[in-house]
């Protein structure tokens, strides 16, 4: 079997199912007045609770409600739909005052995105799928279930709805939150064991994080049970002592507080909250893992289940989406993509799997200004540009001899490392707020003297005190040092400890120590014929923790040319409310002098929202450039798989998929594998990307192709990254942003992220 591109590959397969039905036995309608999106979707919610048969959604593009019946069911009259609507009314608060009224739909057909969702809602409705048990101990179990949702997508050359049934490992509580409670509570400080547990509904399979304690049962009870409509969450209350707290929970993406008894919920075991488990996370962890085979038994089994609860309702499901039946679907690169020529130093061009020997034969693509000011300085007699490092530890390990290497390599690449000063802080018998304060005096000190690195030794503890009341000294230094910009690398104690991996760190570390000094270390040998220029664009939005209503975000952008070479960085100096980019701020992230009359490929970190794109594109109209948007995606995305013979019988088995592989989904939208796994387990995640339909269009191959080779330009690991460079960073710059750390510069020519 042979691709588009006449090269011979494997067998594919994808976790996408597409739907067929004949004669579905559909309701239309809406309620006016008109609704917005989490009214329409609690109200499908409700509705389908009150008719066991009818599944319901709600379709926000045209704000209509679509029901669908059992084959052998008659649809509720239009009678039954008003008596349910007034008990609907009646059970939630927020309804009551409201005056909705049906408006009947009699000739609007349901479109394939429709289907889709109606099917998944079945799936949910029934709670078709089993969950599986594989490990127990400590009342603690890791759980398999599936994680589905609707797609479409065109075959041959018609658009069709479609099921992604993937796979997920939980691990979670055996008993309920309010069992946990009972067992470990002391009774005088719930709120150290409940708030900022993550916990799982067991009415509807949805997971939140507790955020405060309302009261006691005895209190609430009454008030709640009038407000809860899931049969689980009623029980629940009805049956809770008068002295168990109420928690508030906030559900995933949302923003709103809803108030439950705890014996509606079990708690998961997460990174932050193990220890109030009393339990090994990593454990657990090793558990969640799934091989292949594994993988491949629950895959059959949840399709199975799912066949058997939609053919109820007249779906019918096919086979998964593969290579055999649709080859002109899946496409590979031309190259492997491992094999792609890069530019170095002095013309000099190799694979991208060999990007250690370019640097050293042919040095850093372009030097930053100030290092190439010193080479025209000092060409007389051919010194090396300086790099003046300073080092500070805060672990009492010998850090010498990595200084040393650092310095070494950094000659190897045309650069001559020269150590300034040292500075080692104590933290024995010392409280971390004192050894902070020391840590600020001492950095200070330091930046008096010129520097233009940092090399930062950190206890390996600090990784995870991030979120901790105090903060980590990583985030505490990086602050101190961003506002100088003064470029820094940090090392863990388990990095000088490592023997085995010790030269491989070295060789990640050094490229990436360049590039944020401001040199391109490397770029593509062959331009991208795509655009003239690339940008990164992400909108990073947090929801206030304790507070209702909209959510802070902060704006970033990253520019680079049609080689990938970086060129600069924007950040907007205030954070920003509401949902998308006000034009004040387009005007500085996408600067006429930079983008006026050329062709910008627009990478934006998730979906475009609301008036977004409507506002670039008048910004394109009036600098004359020609913006091609492209939605990149990270979660909800069907996996990709390798199909291999199975030497022991006639089927085949499925694999980790091959790198650069990639599903066409429509004409303006694909998935892609940019990562590869090693081991036999693990799957890599894809990205999802779509030309939004409004930009100026190119293929969606050239896209494909091109996001695959910006993963090549990651100059901070030899290990090439999920996301095209434009991109990459954007969660960790954003989140450090969020939480007050960026650079005073707003603007600036140095990947200081990497």
């Amino acid at each position: 079997m042979t691709n588009i591109n006449g090269r011979q590959k494997s067998e594919y397969l994808s976790e996408i199912i597409p739907l067929e039905i004949l004669n579905p036995n559909l309701i239309c309608f809406s309620i006016t007045p008109d609704i917005e999106k989490e009214t329409g979707n609690r109200l499908s919610y409700q509705f389908s609770i009150e008719f066991p048969d009818v599944a319901v959604i709600w379709h926000q593009p045209d704000k209509l409600f679509w029901g669908i019946g059992k084959q052998n069911k008659s649809l509720p009259t239009r009678q039954d739909w008003k008596e349910a609507l007034e008990r609907i009314k009646n059970q939630v608060e927020d309804f009551q005052d409201s005056l909705f009224a049906f408006q009947w739909e009699e000739e609007t057909s349901p479109n394939p995105k429709i289907l889709a969702e109606l099917a998944s809602r079945i799936l949910k409705k029934e709670r078709a799928f089993s969950n599986n048990s594989v490990f127990k101990e400590n009342d603690i179990e890791v759980e398999r279930e599936v994680i589905f949702w609707s797609e479409t997508l065109e075959l041959n050359g018609q658009l069709t709805p479609a099921l992604t049934l993937t796979v997920k490992s939980n691990i979670l509580y055996k008993d309920t939150l309010a069992d946990f409670y009972e067992k470990n509570s002391d009774g005088e400080n719930p709120e150290k064991l409940l708030i900022g547990l993550k916990v799982r509904s067991l009415d509807k399979d949805s997971s939140g994080n507790i955020i405060k304690l309302i009261g006691d049962i005895k209190a609430h009870r009454q008030e709640l049970i009038v407000k809860t409509t899931g049969s689980i969450s009623k029980k629940a209350l009805e049956n809770a002592p008068d002295n168990q707290p109420v928690i508030g929970v906030r559900f995933n993406k949302g923003t709103k507080e809803y108030h439950y008894a705890m014996a509606a919920f079990r708690p998961c075991l997460t990174p932050e909250t193990a220890e109030r488990f009393n339990v090994d996370y990593g454990k657990f962890l090793k558990k969640t893992k799934m091989d292949y085979s594994e993988r491949q038994k629950f895959l059959i089994l949840y399709n199975k289940e799912a066949k058997n609860t939609l053919k109820n309702y007249g779906f019918s499901l096919n086979k998964s989406v593969n290579s055999r039946q649709y080859p002109s679907l899946f496409w590979t690169p031309k190259v492997d993509i491992e094999n792609t020529e890069l530019l170095f130093g002095n013309n000099y061009s190799g694979a991208q799997n060999r990007i250690l020997i370019g640097l050293k034969k042919g040095g850093v693509f372009r030097y930053h200004s100030d290092y190439d000011s010193q080479i025209n300085f000092n060409n007389s007699n051919g010194d090396l540009p300086k790099i003046y490092i300073s080092a500070i530890k805060l672990i009492d390990i010998k850090a010498s001899k990595f200084i040393n290497d650092v310095k070494t390599k950094l000659k190897g690449f045309g650069f001559q490392g020269e150590v300034t000063q040292k500075k080692e802080i104590s933290t024995e018998n010392k409280s971390i707020s004192e050894i902070r304060a020391e840590v600020e005096v001492e950095i200070k000190k330091m930046l008096a003297t010129p520097t233009n690195l940092f090399l930062v030794f950190l206890p390996q503890s600090d990784r995870d005190r991030d979120n901790s009341e105090e903060g980590s000294y990583y985030q505490q230094i990086y602050d101190l040092l961003l506002n100088r910009q003064v470029a820094s690398q940090f090392i863990y104690e388990n990095t000088l400890k490592s023997t085995d991996n010790y030269s491989n760190i070295l060789n990640n570390v050094i490229p990436g120590i360049l590039a944020k000094l401001g040199n391109i270390p490397f770029v593509l040998k062959q331009p991208l014929s795509i655009a003239d220029c690339f940008i990164g664009l992400d909108i990073s939005r947090r929801t206030k923790q304790y507070l209702p209503g909209t959510r802070n975000a902060c704006a970033s952008i990253r520019l680079y040319d049609n080689r990938g070479a970086f060129i600069s960085y924007r950040l907007e100096g205030d954070l920003i409310e509401g949902e998308r980019i006000p034009l004040r701020l387009l005007e500085k992230i996408l600067p006429a002098d930079k983008l006026g009359g050329k062709t910008v490929l627009i990478y934006r970190d998730g979906r475009f929202v609301h008036g977004e794109v409507d506002n670039i594109l008048a910004r394109g109209e009036l600098i004359k450039s020609r913006f091609i948007l492209v939605e990149c995606r990270k979660s909800r995305i069907p996996r990709l798989y390798d199909l291999k013979e199975n030497n022991s019988s006639s089927s085949k088995t499925i694999n980790s998929p091959t790198k650069g592989l990639a599903l066409r989904l429509s004409s303006h939208e694909a998935i892609i594998i940019t990562t590869d796994v090693k081991s036999h387990i693990g799957v890599p995640r894809p990205l999802r990307l779509k030309i939004h339909e409004k930009s100026f269009q190119v293929s969606i191959e050239s896209v494909v192709d091109t996001t695959l080779k910006l993963t090549l330009l990651h100059h901070g690991s030899l290990k090439t990254p999920r996301l095209p460079m434009p991109l990459y960073g954007a969660d960790a710059m954003s989140e450090l942003r969020l939480n007050g750390i960026y650079s005073q510069n707003l603007e600036g020519d140095r990947q200081f992220w990497l």
